[in-house]
């Protein structure tokens, strides 16, 4: 462990010795922020699948969050349970 700390050191020494060097004959950058900013790509949009399941996701997270702990305790599962049986039954497919 201590060999490898010494590598480390000896090795890193004449990078920390020759970047103020370099640095003072470089010449001044202009900062980034006046420079003009990239092109950000396109945000792909959600399909209607992904859309109509973040709403049910909303949904079903605000009927979790509208429950009492009793009634949470009472009711036995936990989150992903609870989603699981809330989608089915947003989406129609409730079969219990």
């Amino acid at each position: 462990m201590i060999v490898r700390l010494a590598r480390l050191a000896a090795l890193s020494v004449p990078l920390l010795v020759t970047h103020p060097v370099l640095a003072k004959d470089a010449p001044a950058k202009a900062p980034a922020a006046t420079e003009a900013p990239a092109a950000a790509p396109a945000a792909k949009q959600p399909s209607p699948g992904q859309t109509a399941a973040r709403d049910r996701q909303k949904k079903c997270g605000a009927e979790w969050r509208g429950l009492t702990d009793a009634q949470k305790t009472a009711q036995g599962p936990k989150w992903p349970q609870f989603w699981s049986k809330c989608n089915k039954r947003l989406k129609g497919n409730d079969k219990a």
